[in-house]
């Protein structure tokens, strides 16, 4: 079963069944009068609200307003500073945080993700969080997490995982056969009977 064209989708439930690429969704997003920007789940709920509501703009979703007036990229910096709601992580942050791990450091999402959680703590504290993340490389056994968008890296990690003396090649194959059939939700998985496909058993 191939992926209809997308001119011939009359649902949000029907267009969801597919593996879209990003580039995809924001062209459709362009021919259709709606916003190509955002994340690749926001252009999908974008197209899915269109087509079943006559092409109308999904409805923006309120901003919750920060708290903080706190200048991130002027004021001075130092250990003590809590980490708030207006968190920026411009040259201001990145500077500071050189000056006490030195030129290693770089912004990572594991550890933007922990800053912008833990508002109310200190950049003391950042400063240890980013080194505990930095000592995981060392575990063998530590993967870093895929984000959920980036399907491709998850189902050829799961591929690995599952088939160790299978070659990429055969993954990447799977990989290609998998994504043009229906899915839940868009999300393409890796499953055992995917070897089939390839007709790798």
């Amino acid at each position: 079963m191939k992926r209809p064209d997308f001119e011939t989708i009359a649902s949000g439930e029907e267009f969801n069944k597919w593996y879209w690429l990003k580039d995809e969704m924001m062209a459709i997003c362009k021919k259709s009068g709606l916003s190509s920007t955002g994340s690749k789940f926001k252009l999908r709920d974008r197209i899915m609200y269109a087509l079943d509501h006559n092409g109308k703009q999904l409805p923006k979703s309120k901003v919750k307003k920060k708290t903080s007036s706190f200048n991130w990229s002027k004021e001075t910096l130092t250990l003590e500073t809590i980490i708030t709601d207006s968190i920026s992580f411009g040259p201001n942050f990145r500077n500071f945080m050189k000056g006490h791990i030195g030129n290693s450091f770089s912004c990572h999402g594991d550890f933007m993700d922990w800053v912008k959680s833990n508002t109310g703590k200190k950049l003391e504290d950042a400063i240890k969080q980013w080194k505990l993340l930095e000592d995981r490389k060392n575990d063998p056994a530590f993967k870093r997490e895929i984000a959920d968008h980036n399907m491709y890296n998850q189902y050829l990690r799961d591929f690995a995982k599952a088939n160790p003396k299978a070659s990429l090649h055969q993954a990447i194959t799977c990989w290609l056969l998998k994504k043009q059939l229906p899915t839940k939700n868009g999300f393409v998985k890796y499953e055992d009977t995917d070897l089939n496909l390839g007709k790798f058993t």
